[in-house]
């Protein structure tokens, strides 16, 4: 994110690691938090994996491409089967449901098994 030199309050959604484990998505809430500050609590987060399961080294790319066609219809997609909040995961995740958004800027994570990128930074062109 620093160096992409975009404000952190421009990115509009995150497409999360997610990969629904206990430590995991705690360490990755806190990272967003850390560097999100209060945005972070306004910032649409969610986890294509909780659809697709763990694509291994595949994820992150197969993870992009849903998020893209989401995003330039309009919509943010769901963590789906959310069904027990973590207190210490209490960002926005999208529960269970495609939300309607105008995203202009996102962050998509891909952390581990060999991910390509550990973090882009995407802009909507239509925007």
């Amino acid at each position: 994110l620093l160096s992409s030199e975009i404000n952190p309050e421009r990115i509009d959604y995150i497409q999360a690691h997610g990969t629904g484990t206990k430590i995991g998505d705690v360490l990755e809430t806190q990272a967003i938090k850390e560097i999100f500050g209060q945005h972070a609590y306004r910032v649409k987060v969610s986890a294509i994996k909780s659809m697709l399961g763990h694509l291994m080294g595949a994820s992150g790319a197969v993870e992009l491409c849903a998020s893209l066609i989401c995003l330039s219809a309009g919509m943010v997609p769901p963590t789906i089967n959310y069904e027990h909040r973590d207190p210490h995961c209490d960002l926005d995740y999208v529960p269970n449901m495609v939300r309607k958004a105008k995203v202009d800027y996102f962050m998509s994570n891909c952390f581990g098994f060999g991910g390509k990128n550990g973090v882009l930074i995407l802009r909507n062109l239509k925007s």
